[in-house]
């Protein structure tokens, strides 16, 4: 493929962004919200709407893969595709979802969550950044090749799901099963990323991981009257406090054996643009309502965020909490308790220090039980990696300014497991704006100049990949 033709499809989706916006518009009004089964109709509707655009645009074996419907469980269908006629090109998968978070509060919307409209230059609804106006600019830009020159520079898999917003494991079931279709995939593009701040492209070559843990401490064979055996009978909230307690020191280092052992050290790419992405601490602490803020004072807070590990309680229960007041020494106490990763830390090996580190802090007067309830890798794309530098190219061309490079505190964990089962570089970046767009909240919105931007970069990048 020439310039020419890379040219004809940026002039293509320039003469029909109005169409465009009101395509996205009409996939914006379906309320597939994966985590209420009052919206399961709503959810497939999304998905079949997806396969069809699919299909117009030119895509090939586009199907929908059903998952497990039961009296017990309900998934929702993945959604595949592939163009596959461009020999000795890369493939690429790309990954995205069409499902979305409930709009609670509803009373916070200033317009209804499922009726886009634009404010200000932006477009609200809900769904629009996280993640269906971003499906959208990989869509529409795979039809501007094919519109204009009736083929693409790359091969091309898709792979979408609509559970990323309930529990995805549909998906990681089937990536794991590592089915011959994914074998030849060479890189992955998953575009639920942000822009760090409006008009700064941005690059998340980075995610951290996640084990989740509920801690249970048991001391009686029920509650107690704490007069009438108060100074003898052990406090079961009280022993869970001592172990909750005996997990970080006071400056917030994890006491863990071994806790740090494995993690891999940000690269001096990395490092080089965090210090330079527009983020005051000051008014962080401000935004967040902290006294002060808490971690490792000789890094950054990006650093803190992005390039450290974590423990976080979530939430601690036992005895009596409602209200009034009821005397008891409980007999049973609970923890929820999570550790985000970074790269080179091993889930099972951090499951298996967290176990016995509790087994050894539990006092002789309770008993305890850990619980895992879910885990997911940490991940990191060197930045070296050709797949990220055409992708700063491709956002350099468009913006005329140079991409920041971001790790995300949070998880994606198809994309941990992308990375670990098809070992293949994971490409994350996106185009709305991460300090106002609302995810998960009322009033979610992507800025509509972000998003015709995120077409071209997306056209430039596969472009790029080709050569």
């Amino acid at each position: 493929m020439n310039q020419a033709q890379l040219d004809s499809a940026i002039a293509h989706a320039d003469l029909v962004e109005q169409a465009t916006l009101d395509s996205l518009k009409t996939f914006l009004s379906i309320e597939s919200i994966s985590t209420l089964p009052a919206h399961r109709t709503h959810v497939r509707m999304a998905a079949e709407h997806v396969r069809d655009e699919l299909i117009a645009i030119g895509m090939q074996n586009v199907q929908l893969i059903e998952g497990i419907v039961s009296d017990t469980k309900h998934e929702f269908p993945l959604i595949q595709a592939e163009w596959m006629n461009a020999p000795g090109k890369p493939v690429l998968l790309l990954y995205s979802h069409y499902d979305v978070q409930p709009v609670d509060p509803l009373d916070k919307w200033v317009s209804p969550p499922f009726d886009p409209v634009i404010r200000n230059g932006k477009l609200f609804a809900r769904g629009v950044a996280d993640d269906k106006g971003q499906l959208w600019i990989m869509l529409k830009s795979i039809e501007a090749y094919m519109k204009t020159a009736g083929t693409l520079p790359v091969n091309i898999k898709i792979l979408f799901e609509g559970e990323e917003e309930s529990d995805g494991e549909h998906i990681a079931r089937y990536v794991a099963s590592k089915p011959d279709w994914l074998k030849d995939v060479t890189s992955v593009v998953v575009l639920d990323g942000a822009m760090f701040a409006a008009g700064l492209p941005t690059i998340t070559n980075g995610l951290r991981g996640i084990v989740c843990a509920e801690v249970e401490v048991t001391t009686l064979s029920g509650d107690r009257h704490s007069g009438m055996d108060g100074g003898a009978a052990p406090n079961a909230v009280r022993e869970l406090a001592r172990i909750v307690a005996a997990l970080e020191s006071d400056d917030g280092k994890v006491l863990i054996p071994g806790f740090y052992d494995d993690i891999l050290a940000p690269d001096a790419l990395e490092l080089a643009s965090w210090a330079k992405i527009p983020f005051d601490p000051k008014k962080y602490q401000a935004d967040i309502g902290a006294t002060e803020l808490i971690g490792d004072q000789s890094v950054s807070v990006p650093h803190r965020m992005w390039g450290l590990p974590t423990l976080e309680v979530h939430g601690i229960g036992g005895g009596f909490s409602e209200v009034g007041f009821k005397t008891v020494i409980p007999a049973k106490a609970n923890a929820k308790i999570s550790m985000r990763l970074v790269p080179g830390m091993d889930p099972a090996k951090i499951e298996s220090a967290f176990a016995a580190f509790i087994a050894k802090v539990t006092p002789p007067q309770a008993k305890s039980t850990v619980r895992f309830l879910g885990n997911a890798p940490a991940m990191v794309v060197q930045t070296s990696d050709q797949s990220v530098q055409l992708c700063a190219q491709a956002l350099r061309e468009t913006f005329h300014k140079d991409p920041v490079y971001i790790r995300c505190g949070g998880s994606i964990p198809i994309a941990g497991q992308f990375a670990r089962d098809l070992n293949v570089p994971i490409l994350i970046t996106g185009f709305y704006n991460e300090q106002e767009a609302n995810l998960h909240a009322p009033n979610e919105n992507f800025e509509v100049a972000a998003f015709y931007e995120g077409i071209e970069a997306f056209i430039r990048y596969l472009y790029l990949m080709g050569q």
